[in-house]
């Protein structure tokens, strides 16, 4: 069994972050993962990153946010997927 984490990152348009943010915190998956975590940075942008056990790695199917409506974004949203190799200490 692997651990995968899913990364959504999207930059809102001039000062709708907040809204971007809440956007992202409301969107319910099929189903839910192991952990969810919400960031934010300057520019307005919004990283959501979800883990996830999946035995097949970053090839498993799995629930991921989808596009916010267009005038929300300045651009389509950002993808990566990632598994663990390794972990330490909190």
């Amino acid at each position: 069994m692997s651990t995968v984490a899913l990364m959504w990152e999207a930059r809102a348009t001039a000062g709708r972050g907040n809204e971007l943010l809440e956007w992202a915190r409301s969107q319910v998956l099929e189903r839910e993962p192991a952990r969810r975590e919400l960031l934010r940075a300057p520019q307005d942008r919004v990283l959501v990153v979800t883990w996830w056990e999946a035995a097949e790695g970053v090839a498993a199917q799995l629930p991921e946010l989808p596009e916010p409506a267009a005038d929300l974004i300045t651009r389509p949203v950002h993808r990566w997927r990632f598994e663990s190799v390794e972990t330490s200490g909190t």
